[in-house]
């Protein structure tokens, strides 16, 4: 579950609760042989909760993930709860950036980071793509 908390500048603080399951294990998503946490997975809940912090956009825009620098930490075991949290930390006009963290039940520190999104209009962007 991911909710929004707060705001700067139009833009919320956001965070979720994820639960570690057989299938976001590394094994699981092919980066690793081991049954914790995959970084793949963990980046995917971080960039959730940086949608949930950017929204709601006006209509016909969405944002979009254009970089990324995450730092995992810790390994979770299968059945941990992950809070992963999205602070606003720059905002200027279309680009959005956000500090991320994770962290377990215990209060330990899983993953750090930044993710930078954009704000588009769905159509304008969509229009150019190569068909």
């Amino acid at each position: 579950m991911v909710s929004r908390r707060g705001s700067v500048a139009d833009v919320a603080a956001a965070e979720g609760t994820f639960e570690v399951s057989d299938g976001d294990t590394a094994r699981a998503l092919g980066s690793g042989a081991l049954d914790v946490l995959a970084t793949p997975r963990l980046l995917a809940w971080c960039e959730a909760v940086t949608c949930a912090a950017a929204e709601p956009l006006g209509d016909g825009s969405t944002s979009l993930g254009t970089r990324v620098e995450l730092e995992h930490l810790a390994a979770s075991p299968v059945g941990e709860q992950v809070l992963v949290c999205a602070e606003p930390s720059f905002v200027d006009g279309r680009l959005l950036r956000f500090s991320v963290t994770a962290t377990g039940r215990d209060g330990r520190l899983l993953a750090t980071g930044q993710i930078t999104r954009v704000v588009v209009d769905v159509q304008r962007f969509l229009s150019r793509l190569p068909t």
